[in-house]
């Protein structure tokens, strides 16, 4: 079930989406377009992650074969807390 949200806009923004939103307009309501921004924006971070995640693959699966070194958990953990840091 949806559940409801309130947004204020004033001035020049509140002028836009009225614009949008009005009979001439893209939208049949403000609720529709906002529905649509968000729903975009939403799909924009989805696609950003998958890339991330491609790209992490690809770099993987592109790279040397190399020697097989075995690693303790712990040394993983470093890693990783490391990488995190270099954001």
């Amino acid at each position: 079930m949806a559940e409801g949200v309130n947004v204020r806009f004033s001035g020049v923004l509140k002028r836009f989406v009225e614009q949008r939103s009005c009979a001439d307009g893209i939208y049949g309501s403000a609720s529709e377009y906002i529905r649509d921004l968000v729903r975009r924006d939403f799909e924009r971070e989805e696609n950003r992650r998958w890339d991330f995640l491609r790209n992490e693959l690809k770099a993987g699966m592109e790279s040397d074969r190399g020697d097989f070194v075995p690693l303790e958990g712990r040394d993983i953990i470093d890693e990783a807390k490391r990488r995190r840091n270099l954001r």
